[in-house]
């Protein structure tokens, strides 16, 4: 059988514990070649470039119609 609390922990006590499980928006950087929003440290999705340097070869996109 597994342990068991001691005590009954109160909504109160339960929400300050929680308080950093919150959800976040990440940190996104410009990307210095094509100015979209990136991750950093990341391959650029849109221009397909790295610490100024072309990593992958990104097709052309399709117009919408």
């Amino acid at each position: 059988m597994a342990p068991l609390p001691k005590y009954k922990i109160s909504k109160a006590a339960q929400g300050k514990h929680r308080s950093h499980l919150a959800i976040k928006a990440p940190g996104l950087s410009t990307c210095p070649k094509c100015g979209e929003k990136k991750l950093p440290h990341r391959v650029c999705p849109n221009c397909g470039t790295y610490k100024g340097e072309q990593v992958i070869a990104i097709k052309a996109k399709k117009a919408k119609k």
